[in-house]
């Protein structure tokens, strides 16, 4: 049974300011529309795409707190930070990203995504990788979503702070990686 446009895009406008960074598909799944629709909808209420939610939050987000890392130097687009507790980042894997002949994705990309997360969740002015330990779980193929998940585990034995990252598409583990990091400061109360 369809919604009237009305009640649909008070609803959708809820929705959006509820979880901003839900597609367009899976708003038209929820309201049982087009993707169209949800589009036309969108343009009605003066609501950006996606991309540009995620854009106006991390830049929000980023300038209030990161101290570690330029936005530019992030490598995806952060859509969740805590400082020194945890971060997640998305990186949608185009053409610039694969190898031409498979479409397979470079594990470089992979790896900077997960490090560029690991520097960013460090509360400090300066904070680097001395060591990582990586693990590429699968292929990851041009035209994937893989959101990177970075956890902080606390202090080393060495007094380096512990970042672990797992990577996913969809919910499936593609990457995981342990990032020992350096930073200028002492973390009080480790």
């Amino acid at each position: 049974m369809r919604i009237p446009k009305i009640k649909r895009q008070e609803r959708l406008r809820e929705t959006i300011d509820e979880t901003p960074f839900i597609t367009d598909e899976e708003l038209a799944k929820k309201f049982n529309v087009s993707i169209q629709t949800i589009r036309l909808d969108r343009m009605e209420l003066s609501i950006p795409e996606l991309r540009e939610r995620i854009k106006t939050v991390a830049k929000h987000q980023w300038n209030e707190t990161v101290k570690s890392l330029p936005l530019e130097d992030v490598i995806g687009e952060i859509i969740d930070l805590e400082l020194d507790t945890r971060a997640i980042s998305i990186l949608d894997i185009g053409r610039e990203h694969v190898f031409t002949r498979n479409n397979i994705a470079r594990g470089h990309h992979l790896f900077a995504q997960a490090n560029s997360l690991a520097v960013a969740v460090i509360n400090d002015e300066l904070a680097l990788t001395t060591k990582s330990e990586l693990h590429f779980m699968r292929q990851v193929h041009q035209g994937e979503r893989v959101v990177a998940k970075a956890l902080v585990k606390g202090p080393n034995e060495k007094g380096l702070t512990l970042v672990h990252v797992d990577s996913f598409v969809d919910s499936e583990k593609v990457f995981v990686g342990e990032f020992h990091m350096y930073r200028s400061t002492e973390k009080k109360g480790d």
